[in-house]
């Protein structure tokens, strides 16, 4: 099982960026995928949600509003495109791909977004 995150790096506040997660090894359409962040100091947070079918969202926290998270899962992808960026969303961003009954979760190793001028 892999999941590997790109597309992270520097931006200007106001900027955009779209974070990619390859998967691989497991039954993709079947999981529930989730971006996760975690900043310096701050523990792991939840920032966006997509079921596996891709119809349904959720985004949690500061992010509501400026990012969207979509799947491909012709391709076992998904995306957090993030427009607006604040210097407050400087986290090391992680892939999650979660399944309930029975439970598993795999997760990515994670793209480090900073955001600064």
């Amino acid at each position: 099982v892999q999941l590997v995150e790109s597309g992270g790096g520097l931006v200007q506040p106001g900027g955009s960026l779209r974070l990619s997660c390859a998967a691989s090894g497991f039954t993709f359409s079947r999981y529930v995928m989730n971006w996760y962040r975690q900043a310096p100091g701050k523990e792991r947070e939840l920032a966006a949600a997509i079921s596996s079918a891709g119809g349904s969202t959720n985004y949690a926290g500061s992010g509501k509003g400026r990012f969207t998270i979509f799947r491909d899962n012709a391709k076992n992808m998904v995306y957090l495109q993030m427009n607006s960026l604040k210097p407050e969303d400087t986290a090391v961003y992680y892939c999650n791909a979660h399944r309930n009954g029975p439970s598993m979760d795999y997760w990515g190793k994670g793209t480090l977004v900073t955001v600064s001028s």
